[in-house]
């Protein structure tokens, strides 16, 4: 088995489509599809390709640390107390420990995402 995996949406099969939880949904209806690439087996650590249509919902990182870069679309992101930060196209952030916020879907958007618990 390699350690070296490439992420590649071509090679990750069939996704698996979700709903926003309706505790955290503010407005709207997105359409969630995950592309799990590698789990370490006890969740701590996660990586694939996550995407969302148009909808507005609460974002509670709780004890997870998570990185994305976004591969498409447009988002506009609100820290509880924080200005609204705007992140586009090839644009990449990280959510500490302890984030809470508002994720507003303005433009469907294709993100990698890497989750640490």
């Amino acid at each position: 088995m390699s350690l070296l995996k490439k992420i590649d949406i071509a090679e990750a099969g069939k996704p698996v489509s979700s709903k926003c939880a309706a505790e955290k949904l503010i407005a709207g209806d997105p359409d969630f599809l995950t592309w799990a690439f590698d789990d370490t087996g006890n969740g701590q650590i996660r990586t694939g390709i996550w995407e969302a249509t148009p909808g507005e919902n609460h974002s509670i990182k709780g004890e997870t640390f998570e990185f994305c870069h976004l591969l498409e679309g447009v988002i506009d992101v609100t820290e509880e107390g924080q200005p609204t930060r705007r992140f586009k196209k090839g644009d990449s952030f990280i959510m500490k420990p302890g984030y809470r916020g508002v994720w507003k879907t303005i433009e469907t958007v294709r993100k990698i995402y890497v989750i640490v618990a």
